[in-house]
């Protein structure tokens, strides 16, 4: 686990990687701001109506504007592991030539599956998000609650894609081992600006993973 971590580390800040980051970080922050500016009349309401059990209206206020920050952060990662998944694969093929010549990647991720697991995914994360808002103020528990909410995001679409490149039909490793990964990669959710790595970051960890055992 520890060289798979290193090898996907040095992979994520060479300059191909992060070219291809920006490109996806830029085009999924036009899309976020687009549907920030159509529906935050409805989120507001949203979030007002769900903190509306709270006895005191200073901490409505507060909670209210931290809830939607946290909601407009999210809906930015989610549009990037939404386009991550559908445009990495040439990006992983290349570090699949780079690192394992002897491995051929010839399947090919079905764009459709793609969007739909990480539709998937989304409607998972919000429906155990929303009730989980409480909770999110709580030191530490909040922390590894959010944390295991954002590996919810990326787990299953990156399996797949990852795996459709290998042709692999049995992903009983990958999924044991898919939530810890998913998390190690998510702490890059944390910091600011390097947030826009997590989803890539995920595919090489998993890349690595799978691979590293062909050698």
């Amino acid at each position: 686990m520890k060289q798979t971590i290193q090898a996907s580390l040095r992979d994520l800040f060479s300059r191909e990687v992060i070219l291809y980051v920006l490109k996806t970080a830029l085009a999924a922050l036009g899309i976020s701001l687009l549907l920030i500016w159509l529906f935050w009349d409805s989120l507001t309401g949203l979030t007002a109506s769900f903190l509306g059990w709270i006895p005191w209206e200073w901490l409505q206020t507060t909670g209210a504007g931290a809830v939607n920050i946290l909601l407009v952060y999210i809906l930015f990662i989610i549009t990037v592991s939404l386009l991550t998944s559908l445009t990495s694969e040439t990006l992983l093929k290349k570090l699949t030539q780079k690192h394992y010549p002897h491995i051929s990647a010839e399947g090919t991720p079905r764009m459709f599956t793609s969007l739909l697991l990480t539709l998937k995914a989304t409607g998972l994360f919000l429906l155990l998000f929303i009730p989980a808002i409480p909770l999110l103020f709580v030191p530490i528990l909040g922390q590894i609650i959010i944390l295991y909410l954002w590996s919810i995001l990326i787990k299953n679409p990156t399996i797949y894609d990852v795996a459709a490149l290998f042709s692999i039909q049995e992903k009983g490793t990958l999924q044991k081992r898919g939530t810890l990964l998913a998390m190690i990669a998510s702490l890059f959710n944390y910091l600011p600006l390097l947030n826009i790595f997590t989803p890539v970051f995920a595919q090489i960890l998993f890349l690595h993973f799978v691979l590293s055992s062909k050698r």
